[in-house]
């Protein structure tokens, strides 16, 4: 009988063309991610972030790294950051809107870091690390000036997947929030 049952489920489940079998299975997908993958991707890399949908402009280079040094050198310059350092940073030409970047725990942030922290928003705030000294400065490769400094570090970007974080967006102007327009 039980057995009767669990292969009726199993057929329901993966081959049942119904509705209610979609719904059913966008509910386990929905589980899975939220109470297995997330938090088990969280534990192997040492953070309870370990995947954050980039929501705004602020790292955004329009694709074009020469045309985005020319018109942001004074700055980084002024700041003892040359091009040729910049070269070296991870993630050199930005990310972008709609962007999912994995994170992982950081002790030792180093200069040019891109990394996750709590500010002041409802969202997390990804930036690249630009002074570190007695605190550590932040700022966005596309805002005019840096952040004051960082408050709770929770990650550090080590992966980028291009326009996957545009579901999360897209989701969040469904339910009121604002969509930033780049």
């Amino acid at each position: 009988m039980k057995k009767e049952l669990l292969k009726r489920v199993w057929y329901f489940i993966w081959y049942d063309d119904s509705l209610l079998s979609w719904i059913v299975n966008v509910i386990i997908a929905f589980v899975l991610v939220k109470f297995i993958i997330y938090p088990g991707l969280g534990f192997l890399l040492g953070t309870s972030y370990p995947l954050v949908a980039v929501v705004s402009c602020s790292m955004e280079h329009n694709n074009d790294f020469e045309n985005w040094w020319a018109g942001s050198k004074a700055w980084y310059e002024s700041n003892g950051i040359k091009k040729e350092e910049f070269v070296n940073y991870p993630f050199k030409n930005g990310i972008n809107q709609g962007d999912i970047m994995l994170l992982k725990s950081v002790k030792d942030i180093k200069k040019g870091d891109i990394i996750v922290f709590n500010g002041n928003s409802a969202n997390p705030i990804i930036h690249r690390a630009v002074k570190i000294k007695e605190t550590l400065i932040t700022k966005g490769d596309n805002n005019a000036v840096q952040d004051r400094s960082t408050k709770e570090v929770l990650g550090k970007a080590i992966f980028r997947m291009p326009y996957f974080g545009w579901i999360k967006i897209l989701f969040n102007g469904l339910i009121g929030e604002k969509i930033i327009k780049c």
